[in-house]
Protein backbone atom coordinates (compact mmCIF):
# COMPACT_ATOMS: atom_id res chain seq x y z
CA UNK A 1 0.00 0.00 0.00
CA UNK A 2 3.12 2.46 0.69
CA UNK A 3 3.63 2.55 -3.02
CA UNK A 4 0.69 4.17 -4.24
CA UNK A 5 0.54 7.70 -5.75
CA UNK A 6 -0.19 10.14 -3.42
CA UNK A 7 -1.96 11.85 -6.37
CA UNK A 8 -5.11 9.62 -5.37
CA UNK A 9 -6.87 10.74 -2.73
CA UNK A 10 -8.49 7.28 -1.81
CA UNK A 11 -5.09 6.41 -1.47
CA UNK A 12 -3.41 9.63 0.29
CA UNK A 13 -6.70 8.79 2.72
CA UNK A 14 -5.35 4.91 3.34
CA UNK A 15 -1.86 6.18 4.12
CA UNK A 16 -3.09 8.59 6.60
CA UNK A 17 -5.29 5.89 8.49
CA UNK A 18 -2.42 3.64 8.11
CA UNK A 19 -0.40 6.26 9.84
CA UNK A 20 -3.13 6.88 12.84
CA UNK A 21 -3.16 3.58 13.67
CA UNK A 22 0.36 2.78 14.00
CA UNK A 23 0.40 0.27 11.09
CA UNK A 24 4.14 0.23 10.36
CA UNK A 25 5.64 -2.45 8.10
CA UNK A 26 7.59 -5.34 9.66
CA UNK A 27 6.16 -4.46 13.08
CA UNK A 28 5.24 -7.47 15.17
CA UNK A 29 1.20 -8.38 14.83
CA UNK A 30 -0.35 -7.53 18.36
CA UNK A 31 -1.30 -11.33 19.97
CA UNK A 32 -4.29 -9.80 22.41
CA UNK A 33 -6.51 -7.15 20.97
CA UNK A 34 -9.63 -5.93 22.50
CA UNK A 35 -12.31 -3.96 20.44
CA UNK A 36 -14.81 -1.29 22.34
CA UNK A 37 -16.32 -0.29 19.60
CA UNK A 38 -19.24 -1.71 17.13
CA UNK A 39 -17.40 -1.03 14.08
CA UNK A 40 -14.18 -2.17 15.18
CA UNK A 41 -15.53 -5.21 16.59
CA UNK A 42 -17.18 -6.25 12.90
CA UNK A 43 -13.38 -5.27 11.09
CA UNK A 44 -11.80 -6.96 14.06
CA UNK A 45 -13.45 -10.14 13.64
CA UNK A 46 -13.46 -9.76 9.98
CA UNK A 47 -9.60 -9.58 9.90
CA UNK A 48 -8.18 -11.12 13.09
CA UNK A 49 -6.22 -14.70 13.26
CA UNK A 50 -7.63 -17.50 15.34
CA UNK A 51 -7.33 -16.10 18.92
CA UNK A 52 -5.61 -12.89 18.38
CA UNK A 53 -9.14 -10.70 19.09
CA UNK A 54 -9.55 -12.01 23.00
CA UNK A 55 -12.77 -9.57 23.25
CA UNK A 56 -15.61 -7.58 21.48
CA UNK A 57 -17.89 -4.69 22.70
CA UNK A 58 -21.23 -6.70 23.88
CA UNK A 59 -22.94 -3.82 21.30
CA UNK A 60 -22.05 -6.86 18.66
CA UNK A 61 -23.95 -9.33 20.14
CA UNK A 62 -26.71 -6.84 19.64
CA UNK A 63 -28.86 -8.02 16.41
CA UNK A 64 -30.66 -4.35 15.65
CA UNK A 65 -27.25 -2.95 15.41
CA UNK A 66 -24.50 -5.59 14.91
CA UNK A 67 -24.29 -7.12 11.40
CA UNK A 68 -21.90 -9.97 12.82
CA UNK A 69 -24.57 -10.55 15.83
CA UNK A 70 -23.91 -14.50 14.89
CA UNK A 71 -20.66 -13.81 14.68
CA UNK A 72 -20.00 -12.37 17.38
CA UNK A 73 -21.28 -15.43 19.92
CA UNK A 74 -17.57 -16.85 19.82
CA UNK A 75 -15.82 -14.10 21.92
CA UNK A 76 -16.28 -12.89 25.24
CA UNK A 77 -17.46 -9.13 25.45
CA UNK A 78 -16.71 -6.24 27.35
CA UNK A 79 -18.70 -3.10 28.74
CA UNK A 80 -16.20 -0.62 27.13
CA UNK A 81 -15.04 0.41 30.83
CA UNK A 82 -11.00 1.14 31.07
CA UNK A 83 -11.05 -1.50 34.43
CA UNK A 84 -12.54 -4.36 32.25
CA UNK A 85 -10.41 -4.10 29.26
CA UNK A 86 -7.17 -2.89 31.11
CA UNK A 87 -7.74 -6.46 33.46
CA UNK A 88 -7.62 -8.41 29.35
CA UNK A 89 -4.15 -7.77 29.35
CA UNK A 90 -4.02 -6.39 25.50
CA UNK A 91 -1.30 -5.25 23.67
CA UNK A 92 -3.81 -3.64 21.36
CA UNK A 93 -7.21 -1.48 21.95
CA UNK A 94 -9.41 -0.50 18.84
CA UNK A 95 -11.78 2.36 19.61
CA UNK A 96 -13.97 4.64 17.79
CA UNK A 97 -13.98 8.05 17.15
CA UNK A 98 -16.79 8.28 19.51
CA UNK A 99 -15.56 6.02 22.31
CA UNK A 100 -15.09 7.38 25.70
CA UNK A 101 -12.78 9.87 25.77
CA UNK A 102 -12.20 9.35 29.63
CA UNK A 103 -12.01 5.41 28.59
CA UNK A 104 -9.23 5.94 25.99
CA UNK A 105 -7.35 8.71 27.89
CA UNK A 106 -7.14 6.27 31.10
CA UNK A 107 -5.85 3.09 28.89
CA UNK A 108 -3.07 5.27 27.78
CA UNK A 109 -1.85 6.16 30.92
CA UNK A 110 -2.01 3.09 32.06
CA UNK A 111 0.51 2.25 29.09
CA UNK A 112 -1.89 0.21 26.67
CA UNK A 113 -1.96 1.36 23.36
CA UNK A 114 -5.30 1.89 21.87
CA UNK A 115 -6.32 3.40 18.32
CA UNK A 116 -8.86 5.07 17.08
CA UNK A 117 -10.29 3.45 13.89
CA UNK A 118 -12.46 6.77 12.14
CA UNK A 119 -15.39 6.16 10.05
CA UNK A 120 -15.33 6.53 6.25
CA UNK A 121 -17.31 9.30 4.86
CA UNK A 122 -17.40 7.99 1.14
CA UNK A 123 -17.81 4.23 0.25
CA UNK A 124 -14.43 4.39 -1.76
CA UNK A 125 -12.68 4.94 1.76
CA UNK A 126 -13.42 1.70 2.75
CA UNK A 127 -11.36 -0.48 1.16
CA UNK A 128 -8.80 1.94 2.99
CA UNK A 129 -9.92 1.67 6.17
CA UNK A 130 -10.24 -2.76 5.61
CA UNK A 131 -6.45 -2.19 4.25
CA UNK A 132 -5.20 0.33 7.14
CA UNK A 133 -7.00 -1.99 10.19
CA UNK A 134 -5.63 -5.40 8.71
CA UNK A 135 -2.23 -3.73 8.99
CA UNK A 136 -2.32 -2.61 12.30
CA UNK A 137 -3.49 -6.32 13.10
CA UNK A 138 -0.47 -7.64 11.20
CA UNK A 139 -2.92 -9.07 8.69
CA UNK A 140 -1.98 -7.20 5.37
CA UNK A 141 -2.48 -10.50 2.88
CA UNK A 142 -6.07 -10.84 4.22
CA UNK A 143 -7.15 -7.32 4.13
CA UNK A 144 -5.30 -6.90 0.94
CA UNK A 145 -8.24 -9.62 -0.59
CA UNK A 146 -10.93 -8.37 1.30
CA UNK A 147 -10.57 -4.51 0.03
CA UNK A 148 -10.07 -5.76 -3.65
CA UNK A 149 -13.44 -7.70 -3.39
CA UNK A 150 -14.75 -4.34 -1.97
CA UNK A 151 -13.86 -2.38 -4.64
CA UNK A 152 -15.05 -4.85 -7.37
CA UNK A 153 -17.93 -5.95 -5.87
CA UNK A 154 -19.07 -1.93 -5.33
CA UNK A 155 -18.11 -1.72 -8.95
CA UNK A 156 -20.26 -3.94 -10.15
CA UNK A 157 -23.27 -3.28 -8.26
CA UNK A 158 -22.87 0.67 -9.42
CA UNK A 159 -22.76 -0.58 -12.84
CA UNK A 160 -26.45 -1.88 -12.65
CA UNK A 161 -29.05 -0.12 -14.74
CA UNK A 162 -32.34 0.13 -12.30
CA UNK A 163 -35.13 2.26 -11.85
CA UNK A 164 -35.10 5.46 -11.20
CA UNK A 165 -37.13 5.27 -8.08
CA UNK A 166 -36.82 7.51 -4.94
CA UNK A 167 -36.43 6.68 -1.53
CA UNK A 168 -36.02 8.49 2.23
CA UNK A 169 -34.75 7.39 5.30
CA UNK A 170 -36.82 7.76 8.46
CA UNK A 171 -36.76 7.08 11.68
CA UNK A 172 -37.87 7.74 15.48
CA UNK A 173 -37.86 11.18 16.39
CA UNK A 174 -38.35 11.91 12.34
CA UNK A 175 -34.31 11.95 11.96
CA UNK A 176 -33.22 11.22 8.59
CA UNK A 177 -30.34 11.12 6.13
CA UNK A 178 -29.97 14.22 3.52
CA UNK A 179 -26.94 15.35 1.17
CA UNK A 180 -23.49 14.32 2.32
CA UNK A 181 -24.18 12.15 4.61
CA UNK A 182 -22.85 8.41 3.84
CA UNK A 183 -26.84 6.83 3.82
CA UNK A 184 -26.91 9.48 1.01
CA UNK A 185 -24.18 7.84 -0.94
CA UNK A 186 -25.18 3.72 -0.09
CA UNK A 187 -29.05 4.95 -1.91
CA UNK A 188 -27.17 6.70 -4.61
CA UNK A 189 -25.24 2.67 -4.73
CA UNK A 190 -28.46 1.06 -4.47
CA UNK A 191 -30.06 3.10 -7.35
CA UNK A 192 -32.22 5.44 -5.50
CA UNK A 193 -32.86 9.02 -5.13
CA UNK A 194 -32.33 10.83 -1.48
CA UNK A 195 -35.48 12.50 -1.48
CA UNK A 196 -34.17 14.27 1.92
CA UNK A 197 -31.81 15.86 -0.09
CA UNK A 198 -34.24 16.83 -3.30
CA UNK A 199 -36.24 18.74 0.07
CA UNK A 200 -32.27 20.10 0.75
CA UNK A 201 -31.40 18.35 3.89
CA UNK A 202 -27.99 17.57 4.88
CA UNK A 203 -26.62 15.35 7.02
CA UNK A 204 -28.53 14.29 9.89
CA UNK A 205 -31.43 16.51 10.22
CA UNK A 206 -35.59 16.49 11.30
CA UNK A 207 -37.81 15.81 8.30
CA UNK A 208 -41.16 17.15 9.36
CA UNK A 209 -44.12 14.23 9.02
CA UNK A 210 -45.88 16.35 6.62
CA UNK A 211 -43.08 17.41 4.38
CA UNK A 212 -42.47 13.61 4.02
CA UNK A 213 -46.14 12.83 3.15
CA UNK A 214 -46.14 15.58 0.30
CA UNK A 215 -42.82 13.93 -1.25
CA UNK A 216 -44.14 10.93 -2.05
CA UNK A 217 -41.22 8.41 -2.02
CA UNK A 218 -41.10 5.53 -3.56
CA UNK A 219 -39.65 3.23 -0.95
CA UNK A 220 -39.39 4.63 3.09
CA UNK A 221 -36.79 2.90 5.07
CA UNK A 222 -36.63 2.84 8.72
CA UNK A 223 -34.44 1.46 11.34
CA UNK A 224 -35.69 -1.93 13.15
CA UNK A 225 -37.33 -0.49 17.05
CA UNK A 226 -36.71 -2.24 20.16
CA UNK A 227 -39.93 -4.09 21.73
CA UNK A 228 -41.88 -1.90 23.86
CA UNK A 229 -42.68 1.87 23.39
CA UNK A 230 -40.74 5.34 23.49
CA UNK A 231 -41.49 8.79 23.05
CA UNK A 232 -39.24 8.92 20.00
CA UNK A 233 -41.05 5.67 18.40
CA UNK A 234 -44.10 6.99 18.00
CA UNK A 235 -44.21 9.27 15.18
CA UNK A 236 -43.26 5.75 13.42
CA UNK A 237 -46.76 4.92 14.29
CA UNK A 238 -48.99 8.09 12.87
CA UNK A 239 -51.64 7.21 10.68
CA UNK A 240 -49.90 9.21 8.06
CA UNK A 241 -46.97 6.72 7.55
CA UNK A 242 -49.43 3.92 8.68
CA UNK A 243 -51.10 5.13 5.55
CA UNK A 244 -48.21 5.35 3.67
CA UNK A 245 -47.27 2.27 4.27
CA UNK A 246 -50.01 0.71 2.94
CA UNK A 247 -49.38 2.72 -0.17
CA UNK A 248 -46.05 1.30 -0.53
CA UNK A 249 -47.05 -2.06 0.19
CA UNK A 250 -44.73 -2.51 3.28
CA UNK A 251 -41.95 -0.22 4.90
CA UNK A 252 -38.06 -1.39 4.54
CA UNK A 253 -36.27 -1.92 7.36
CA UNK A 254 -32.54 -1.11 7.73
CA UNK A 255 -30.12 -3.57 8.66
CA UNK A 256 -27.59 -3.50 10.59
CA UNK A 257 -25.33 -3.42 7.63
CA UNK A 258 -25.54 0.26 7.14
CA UNK A 259 -23.70 1.46 10.15
CA UNK A 260 -20.42 0.43 9.51
CA UNK A 261 -17.42 0.88 6.84
CA UNK A 262 -17.00 -3.10 6.22
CA UNK A 263 -18.13 -5.29 3.11
CA UNK A 264 -21.60 -5.70 4.60
CA UNK A 265 -22.10 -2.43 3.17
CA UNK A 266 -21.93 -4.71 0.08
CA UNK A 267 -25.14 -6.46 1.17
CA UNK A 268 -27.74 -3.60 2.57
CA UNK A 269 -27.07 -1.91 -1.33
CA UNK A 270 -27.76 -4.97 -2.65
CA UNK A 271 -30.80 -5.26 -0.65
CA UNK A 272 -31.58 -1.61 -1.79
CA UNK A 273 -31.49 -2.45 -5.55
CA UNK A 274 -33.76 -5.44 -5.13
CA UNK A 275 -36.34 -3.31 -3.61
CA UNK A 276 -37.11 -1.41 -6.65
CA UNK A 277 -40.45 -1.30 -8.11
CA UNK A 278 -40.95 -3.89 -10.53
CA UNK A 279 -41.27 -3.00 -14.07
CA UNK A 280 -40.31 0.70 -13.21
CA UNK A 281 -38.49 2.99 -15.66
CA UNK A 282 -34.50 2.44 -16.06
CA UNK A 283 -32.50 5.20 -15.41
CA UNK A 284 -29.79 6.66 -17.54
Amino acid sequence: MWGCALRSKACAAAVAVAIALGAIPGAAAPARVVSMNLCTDELAMLLAAPGQLVSISYLAADPHVSAMAAEAAAYPKNDGQAEAIFLLHPDLVLAGPYSSRATVGLLRRLGVKVEIVPQPERLDDVPGLIRSVGAALGQEAKAGAMAARFTETLAGLRARRLPSDRAVLFDPNGFTSGAGSMDDRILAAGGFRNVAAELGLKGYARLPLERLVMAAPDLVISAPTYPGQSRPEAIMHHPAIRAMDLRLGQRRLRGAGWDCGTPKLLDAIARLQAAHRPGGDAGE
